[in-house]
Order: structure tokens, then sequence, then C-alpha cells
């Protein structure tokens, strides 16, 4: 039997790191996805066995927290394991620490199953378990992603955007991590450059397609002006796309030796 733990191992290099030399916001996030995937096809529930049966794996929202961030050079390890159903969420946790221990980031996402033809949600709990059997829920170290509320309406609007061939996945849809690069790309410099993420959560509300025009409207929380809240909208329709709120800090979470 296949165990519901994997770990895997990433070396940071230098194009996943932002002008601090620290780990980038979105680079993490691929680390997270990427493992989840490799970890699905071992488990037997991958995108190719999801698509035997019509069926397909789509990202619905994801949250982590981030106590320090590792430079470039610096190897880290992700450890993931499926963890059980809520309703029509299928769960997924995440730890990140260094070699010798030291706890970087613990994550956690939440996906649902949809027909590829209907486009209707499956219940993952009569899917997954044709997989494995033994798919439970355990105590989670940390809260799953909740239903964010949009941007304040007089929030800043962004420049358009045009989605690019770079942003898009092999489906033809934006890659998931690409509304998270957007977000960080409408930040100035000099406020990167004195502020860390430490805590990052994201709601995926539709799909975007290459050519397609995007802005995001970003707000700051009245009762806790850590908080930026980002809603992004495809221009032609007004349509909201994602939902990102990202937790700032000024320059004081513990950089790595």
């Amino acid at each position: 039997m296949e165990s519901l733990h994997f770990e895997k191992e990433y070396r940071i290099h230098v194009y996943e790191t932002g002008p601090d030399g620290k780990l980038n916001l979105y680079s993490l996030f691929n680390y997270m996805q990427d493992i989840a995937s490799d970890h699905a096809v071992k488990l037997g529930f991958g995108r190719d066995d999801l698509m035997q049966f019509n069926h397909f794996w789509v990202l619905s929202r994801m949250y982590a927290e981030i106590s320090e961030w590792p430079m470039w050079g610096d190897t880290i390890i992700l450890k993931t394991w499926p963890n059980g159903t809520d309703k029509l969420f299928a769960l997924r946790n995440y730890e990140v620490r260094y070699s010798d221990g030291r706890h970087i980031a613990s994550g956690t996402s939440s996906w649902l199953i949809l027909d590829c033809t209907t486009k209707k949600v499956q219940r993952p709990d009569t899917t997954l378990t044709q997989y494995h059997f033994d798919l439970q829920n355990d105590a989670s170290p940390l809260r799953y992603a909740s239903k964010l509320e949009p941007a304040n309406e007089e929030g800043l609007i962004s420049s358009v955007y045009r989605i690019k061939v770079s942003d898009i996945d092999v489906n033809l849809h934006t890659n998931n991590v690409r509304y998270l690069k957007w977000v960080m790309d409408s930040y100035s410099l000099d406020f990167v450059m004195k502020n860390v993420p430490q805590s990052t959560e994201i709601n995926y509300l539709a799909e975007s397609i290459y050519n397609e025009e995007i802005v995001i409207r970003t707000s700051v929380e009245k009762k806790n002006v850590n908080f930026y809240n980002h809603s992004i909208f495809r221009s032609k329709d007004n349509k909201e796309l994602c939902r990102i709120s990202i937790e700032w800090k000024e320059g004081s979470i513990k950089q790595a030796n």
C-alpha cells in the first residue's frame, strides 16, 4: 500500500526568488501544486487516472502560513498528504521544512472533481475510494481556506493585463499560480523590499483563457491594515475570477542564515 505521506526535496533556484533573494510566494505555491500532482499519481488518482472516468481535478482554495523565508541556494523539503473530504472538497495538507527539521511553512488546499462533459461536481468520497480506501480525515495542524470577501469596491484598480501564452496550462486555461504572480506584480518594488508575506489565502472562482484581459482590484482591510485583499476580474464581462488575501509583515519574519 502506498503511504499517505509523501516527501520531496526542492532546491531553490535564482529564478524562483524575488529581488530580496528570498523564495518568492508564487514559487512556494508552485511547489505545493507540483508535489500534490506527483503524490496523486502515486496514489492512483492523478490527472490521467481521473480522465479515464471523464473526470478532472480543479483547485478551489489554498491557504498557507509562512514563518521563515528560505534563500536562493537553500534546499527545502515538502511533505504532503491527503486528509479526507469535507462535503464536495477533497482536502490536502502540506508542511515545509529545512533538512534539519526547522519549520518554514504550513499549507492546505481544497480540490473539486468535475465531470468533463457536464462540468458538474462529483462527490470526492465516492470517487477517491475507487483508488484508495483509507482516505481518512485527521486533525489538521492548519485551517483550510474559507470563502473570502471580494476586495472593496473603492479599492485601487490595476492596469489592464492581457493573458499570454506563458500563462496557459495543459488544459488551455490560466495556470492557477499565475493569478498569485499577477497580484504580486501589482505591488511596488519598494513595498516588496520592505515587507514579507506572512499568510496567503486564495479562492478560485472561474476560468480564464489566452488573450483575455484582466484587471486587479486591491483594498486594505480597515480592521487590520496588514491584510491586502485582491479581486481579479475579466475585463470584457467584469467576471470575478479569483480572490486573494495576503497578510504582510514589515521585514521582520526571520530570514534564513
